[in-house]
């Protein structure tokens, strides 16, 4: 009878221990006087479930869903050939429907493809939600999605797209956001950098080698990864809270939002006045 609560105390500490050394920055000195806290933008305090983070969660189960109607219906899962996936994949060749630039985060190749994309934007986009709240970590995995497709269809513009890769390369730089904007109060700041860095860096070198040197039908859109991380990067800066900002910060959260906006203007104007850099059938 006393292994269930031990179990789940246990869980319930290891949660908390990877909250704290990953996502909230310990409250710099300066802050505590007199013996009482100074909780002006303590992400201490932030921290809670309430309300829950069910925004990543939603997101999540859409996913499934979508994934789950196209195994009945073509009863496979290999395939991205579904009614859900024709009609919400990023297909270069009907670019004019503009809802497949965000919707192919929900199709997936496969059910490895799915369980490892849902496995990583939980893990790390649930504890950024508990801290930054969902509307802050929604937006920067809707703007790493968005960054990968227009980023494709301007250098690899015959690559379809599907998944969640760009929203989850953009969790992942968000939380290197959080690190650099936090930096004197983050616990481990480097070792988590280097981390972060590695992880992003091996995935992207592994899809570069499975585009051209592995002997596979299906194209990896490896723009997409490095899209989406970089907007994740400048999203996460500009939306992420700040637990003590400088004035060199606000000047660094303003470069960061005008580039993003600049390059995501690029992409869409690109693909709206110059259709012949596209080939007729890619329109």
């Amino acid at each position: 009878m006393e292994e269930e609560p031990i179990a789940k105390s246990l869980t319930t500490n290891l949660f908390n221990k990877y909250i704290h050394y990953t996502i909230v920055p310990r409250e710099p000195p300066r802050l505590r006087t007199g013996g009482l806290d100074r909780t002006d933008g303590d992400y201490e305090d932030e921290y809670s479930c309430n309300p829950p983070a069910l925004c990543m969660i939603i997101v999540s189960l859409i996913e499934v869903i979508f994934f789950t109607w196209d195994v009945i219906k073509l009863k496979t899962t290999e395939s991205i050939q579904g009614p859900m996936a024709s009609m919400f994949i990023y297909n270069p060749h009907r670019r004019r429907e503009a809802w497949r630039f965000l919707t192919y985060m929900f199709v997936h190749v496969g059910r490895t493809h799915l369980i490892v994309n849902l496995i990583v934007q939980l893990l790390l986009g649930v504890p950024l939600e508990m801290v930054h709240r969902g509307w802050r970590v929604v937006l920067i995995y809707l703007s790493g999605v968005l960054a990968g497709s227009l980023a494709t269809s301007v250098t690899d513009s015959s690559v379809y797209l599907a998944g969640a890769s760009g929203g989850v390369y953009a969790l992942i730089t968000a939380h290197v956001a959080t690190i650099i904007i936090n930096w004197s109060e983050m616990e481990f700041a480097i070792y988590q950098l280097l981390v972060f860095t590695f992880l992003i860096f091996f995935d992207f070198g592994s899809s570069i080698y499975n585009r051209y040197f592995v002997d596979v039908d299906n194209q990896i859109g490896y723009t997409a990864h490095l899209a989406g991380a970089i907007a994740g990067l400048l999203v996460g800066v500009y939306t992420l809270r700040n637990l003590n900002v400088r004035p060199w910060e606000k000047k660094l959260c303003w470069s960061c939002f005008v580039i993003y906006v600049l390059l995501i203007g690029s992409g869409v104007m690109w693909n709206v006045i110059f259709p012949e850099y596209f080939s007729k059938e890619h329109f």
